[in-house]
Order: C-alpha cells, then structure tokens, then sequence
C-alpha cells in the first residue's frame, strides 16, 4: 500500500547499482537547478544517475557527471547533457553533510531523481564503499529470502 507521499511522487531514473555498491547511512531530499529544456527532457524521462556524484564546493552542494539528454524538440538553446548544476539544500544540512565528506571512506551519492508535487528533487545519500566480501554476502542474504519466498508460496498452493 502506497502512502500519501509516495503516490505523490514519480520516478524519473534510479541508481540501481548505488545499494549493491555502498553501504547508505543517511538520506537527503534536495532540490535542483535545471534550465527548460532539461526540465522537458526529464519528462520524458531522459536522465542518467550511474555516474554522478555530489561535492561541496564553497559552501554549495553540486551534482557531477548527471546525464540529462538534450531535448528532442528543443533549438539551438538546449542545454549541455552534462553540465554541473546546483542542488538545493538547507545551509544546516550542507553543513553536516560536508562533515560527513569529510570522513574518510565517505561519499556522497545521488540515489534516485523523481517528481514530488511538479517540483524534480534529488535524494542523495552518504554512502561508504563496499568491500567484494561484502557484496557476496548481500547477494547471499537475498538469495536466500527468495528461496524463502519461494518456499512459502509453494506451501500456500498445496493447501
């Protein structure tokens, strides 16, 4: 059953990979900058997280390496698929988050994009790596739910 919050919201794109390849403490909902024409082509749902990552540069929150495709049926104007733009936060949040940063091991990572009331945000995530042995372990524990899973369903059949 979906809340009130989340029928609210549509996803636009996901870092699949972020939660095989980061251990995630903390989560943030950001706002974002964009220009017209990133704004329609993120309608379409023309984006790209893998890659990206956040930073802190003098004070601000910045998103790096987000690919959104150039609008189809945009002119000369369109904008550059992988231009640097700002996030919006609050100054007490930036803050804490560049502590966080700080820290060794730590990064910041952009989960997900989505719309939330007409407006896109961005939840960004301190992360820190995964080791191999970690991810095999994590691929083990959902194996072994599935077949669980599995399991049950098949018990409920025969009865």
């Amino acid at each position: 059953m979906k809340t009130k919050r989340e029928a609210a919201e549509k996803s636009i794109c996901q870092n699949k990979t972020a939660r095989l390849n980061y251990f995630i403490d903390e989560t943030y909902e950001a706002g974002i900058v964009l220009q017209g024409t990133e704004v329609k082509a993120l309608r379409d749902g023309r984006a790209n997280i893998k890659e990206s990552y956040a930073m802190i540069r003098e004070g601000e929150l910045f998103l790096y390496d987000l690919h959104i495709s150039p609008y189809s049926h945009g002119n000369r104007e369109n904008h550059n698929p992988l231009r640097v733009r700002k996030l919006l936060l609050h100054k007490s949040e930036i803050r804490r988050l560049y502590g966080k940063s700080q820290e060794r091991g730590l990064s910041l990572i952009p989960l997900r994009m989505y719309f939330h009331n007409g407006k896109i945000k961005v939840e960004i995530g301190v992360a820190k790596g995964k080791k191999l042995y970690d991810k095999r372990e994590d691929m083990k524990l959902k194996e072994d739910r599935r077949a669980i899973e599995r399991g049950m369903r098949e018990k409920n059949r025969s009865f």
